[in-house]
């Protein structure tokens, strides 16, 4: 599955909010971090806070905070709100037909196990994962 920017940039702007979920990040810490423009970053933080992921503090000490459960949001959820995951396969020749039927179902299967897995992983699991492979680089480092 291949992941528009902006949806890339939103994970991990929601992974950045939800490890610090008692600070205010300023837009400019994150846009530097993953090497990207404040204001396209602003774009994809204005949608996150539309959907009540993340809420915006102005002013002196502002910046964006985490606002979701990570026990509950997914990586499914963060994913619809930037990308159309509805596919279909271009219409097949006349001589297609048992084959791209397969191929349809086969293609069709794949999109709903990688749903199923994206709508499993929540937030705080994968939180857990970087926190586990930061302490792993960590010691292989020392």
């Amino acid at each position: 599955m291949k992941l528009q920017k902006n949806t890339v940039l939103a994970l991990y702007s929601v992974l950045e909010f939800a490890a610090r979920p008692d600070e205010h990040i300023p837009a400019g810490e994150i846009a530097e971090k993953y090497g990207e423009s404040v204001h396209h970053l602003a774009k994809v933080l204005s949608e996150l806070v539309r959907a009540r992921i993340v809420a915006s503090v102005r002013g002196v000490g502002g910046g964006y905070r985490f606002i979701g459960n990570a026990r509950r949001l997914t990586l499914l959820n963060v994913i619809v709100l930037f990308e159309d995951l509805a596919q279909e396969l271009p219409e097949p020749p006349p001589q297609a037909g048992a084959t791209h039927e397969a191929l349809v179902r086969v293609l069709g299967e794949i999109d709903r196990i990688a749903l199923a897995t994206l709508g499993s992983v929540t937030i705080a699991t994968l939180l857990k994962d970087i926190g586990r492979a930061g302490g792993a680089a960590g010691k292989a480092a020392g």
